[in-house]
């Protein structure tokens, strides 16, 4: 016996309403005309990339930063209106960024 014959066992009456549709919209990230900072760091001995300079909300810059870590199956994180990367991983974020429509400039070594 499944969930919903127990259901109908327990509320004879009941007419179950149709279940509505909604379409997923895509989240449209900002794109600004000021290019991003991408630069390397080493903090604590250990190398980490930083991104900065985004005009647009705190939560698009946090899905961007998930969206980053996701692709490079790196850990990071979001700090003070930057994202920062484990590891040294300049080029290829500048590639997912100008793929996304960002304008990216390249900052130390």
């Amino acid at each position: 016996m499944d969930l919903q014959d127990q259901l109908k066992n327990l509320f004879p009456d009941h007419e179950p309403l149709p279940e509505e549709t909604v379409e997923a919209v895509p989240h449209e990230l900002y794109v600004q005309k000021e290019p991003m900072i991408c630069k390397f760091e080493k903090r604590k001995g250990k190398a980490t990339t930083i991104i900065e300079g985004y005009e647009g909300s705190d939560a698009d810059f946090k899905i961007l930063a998930k969206e980053i870590k996701t692709k490079l199956s790196v850990g990071g994180t979001f700090k003070d209106d930057a994202i920062i990367i484990q590891g040294d991983y300049r080029d290829k974020i500048m590639i997912i960024l100008k793929e996304k429509g960002f304008k990216v400039k390249r900052v130390g070594g």
